[in-house]
């Protein structure tokens, strides 16, 4: 009888070991294929499918909502692995350890290879952390090096500075458009030269901006009229929301550089710098469009002063 309980209790012992090897290599498999929904340039549509919904949400706002510029900012906005410029990211999942029944953290380490396969001698192999939660059953990526909290922290970040723009161009469009001969669409563009917390009962906000009327002729946004408008805002939040309240702008011809001086004061050489450079001028207002056109869903590639040509978004 004891050699049998003996022979009994090695065999479940067997059982449990093989049942616990396959349920690694489970979670290994799984993190192989969640690895391929990692962002890198773009989020892919079927992604949502691999990831928790607040995760999935995160990033789906990062990339399809939030300015193209702010990669440069934020680099791991669009690239949590080095992948780039005609090299693939090869995954490996090193090892994996569950925390709890819910939740699992793998250990991953990427290198890059060429696209014909081959890999770089040179090029190093990075180790990521790769976070993932059962959701009904299904095991789903949550996170990925930490990044989720960096990616809401960001978008509150990104809400607020967006409310701000929203009220200043409201402003613009109502008080300023008003003055110009109008079109079908006016757009402002915005440069902020300085500003202080927009949560403060009265804050100051210093500015460099554009106010163009534009009509829809095809694919293109011709211009209509438009002038220059700089100077120092004040706005306070109402009903949760920031308000131009005032606008006190620099004045023309000899008068500008004085009342310039005056308005922007220690901001001032910030402001001549931006104020005189043509071409970031032009790269701001065809960014700016650009982020117009997306959010409101408009048919348009181009934009087009008179005499000019076509600028493509």
């Amino acid at each position: 009888m004891k050699i049998r309980h003996i022979a009994i209790m090695a065999l479940a012992v067997t059982m449990l070991t093989a049942c616990g090897n396959n349920k690694e290599e489970q979670l290994r498999q799984r993190a192989m294929e969640l690895c391929q929904y990692i962002p890198d340039h773009q989020l892919k549509e079927e992604a949502s499918d691999f990831m928790t919904a607040d995760f999935y949400a995160a990033l789906d706002t990062l990339f399809n909502y939030l300015p193209q510029h702010e990669a440069m900012d934020h680099e791991w906005l669009h690239y949590f692995t080095t992948s780039n410029g005609g090299t693939i990211a090869d995954y490996e999942v090193a090892s994996v350890e569950q925390v709890d029944d819910q939740h699992t953290v793998a250990t991953i380490k990427v290198r890059q290879k060429w696209e014909d396969g081959s890999f770089d001698e040179t090029s190093d192999i990075e180790e990521h952390k790769l976070c993932m939660e059962k959701v009904d059953g299904q095991w789903l990526m949550s996170d990925f090096d930490g990044h989720k909290q960096d990616c809401i922290r960001h978008i509150g970040i990104w809400k607020k500075e967006q409310a701000v723009r929203d009220a200043v161009a409201d402003y613009l469009v109502r008080e300023i458009g008003a003055q110009y001969r109008k079109g079908e669409l006016c757009i402002p563009t915005l440069t902020i030269v300085a500003g202080e917390d927009a949560d403060s009962p009265e804050a100051r906000l210093w500015v460099d901006t554009w106010v163009w009327w534009y009509n829809q002729v095809g694919d293109t946004l011709k211009t209509v009229s438009g002038g220059n408008h700089s100077g120092c805002m004040a706005l306070q939040m109402k009903h949760g929301k920031p308000v131009v309240t005032a606008f006190e702008q620099t004045e023309d011809g000899a008068r500008f550089l004085p009342s310039a001086k005056r308005i922007f004061g220690e901001h001032f050489e910030t402001y001549q710098d931006m104020h005189s450079n043509h071409d970031v001028a032009e790269e701001v207002r065809k960014e700016q469009l650009g982020e117009y056109v997306r959010r409101h869903g408009l048919s348009v590639r181009y934009y087009q002063d008179y005499g000019w040509e076509a600028v493509e978004l």
